[in-house]
């Protein structure tokens, strides 16, 4: 796949070394997301400070465009820069949201700050969702784990950014997955599911 996951557990142990238990926002890393001219797919796992689609926007060179997935009306929603740098239709963004932005311009774009003390949960409706693989569920390397772990989940795709288009794994009668693709935390994936849910209820790995 087009984006790279980093180690995102990146605290030292010099408090180990003191004997001092460290809290949850003393871990912090980043997962970088490689973007092409085009359209693209990343996500915002880290605790950061963008507020907005114009924030994330403002961050990547060349972005005139963030999009989210309306599950409710099937849609892509825009937020898109205007000739006076404004940003029509702004939207808030959240922790763990998978986002479409367009750009202009071959970069890299990180999520960098603290580990979320809460990890982020989807509202998934029959239909099309967008996810995000979550950070503690490494185990969820290949689609169809991701799809086995979503009640009525038939159907995995990931944007693949240098055909411009979406790249599907789907279950089939016998339960397996034709086109497996592998898959790793922070990745934006839309799935598709008969079953309204929340994802995830607890842990997936225990």
């Amino acid at each position: 796949m087009k984006k790279l996951i980093l180690p995102l557990l990146l605290l030292v142990a010099f408090g180990m070394l003191a004997a001092v238990e460290s809290n949850p926002s003393d871990v912090v890393g980043y997962v970088k997301y490689d973007l092409i001219a085009g359209n693209n797919t990343l996500a915002l796992p880290m605790v950061q400070t963008y507020a907005m689609a114009g924030d994330v926007g403002n961050a990547i060179t060349g972005c005139g465009t963030v999009r989210y997935f309306d599950a409710s009306t099937q849609l892509w929603v825009a937020a898109t820069k205007n000739f006076l740098g404004n940003w029509v239709g702004n939207f808030a963004v959240t922790n763990g949201q998978p986002l479409q932005i367009v750009t202009t311009a071959t970069q890299s774009f990180y999520s960098i700050g603290d580990l979320p003390s809460t990890l982020p949960t989807y509202t998934l409706i029959a239909g099309n969702n967008m996810i995000m693989v979550p950070l503690d569920e490494s185990a969820l390397n290949m689609a169809g784990l991701v799809g086995n772990s979503i009640s009525g989940c038939g159907t995995v795709r990931y944007f693949d950014a240098s055909t411009q288009l979406w790249v599907s794994a789907t279950k089939n009668f016998l339960g397996n997955w034709v086109g497996n693709f592998a898959t790793a935390i922070g990745d934006p994936l839309q799935i598709v599911t008969t079953t309204a849910q929340t994802w995830p209820t607890a842990k997936l790995s225990k």
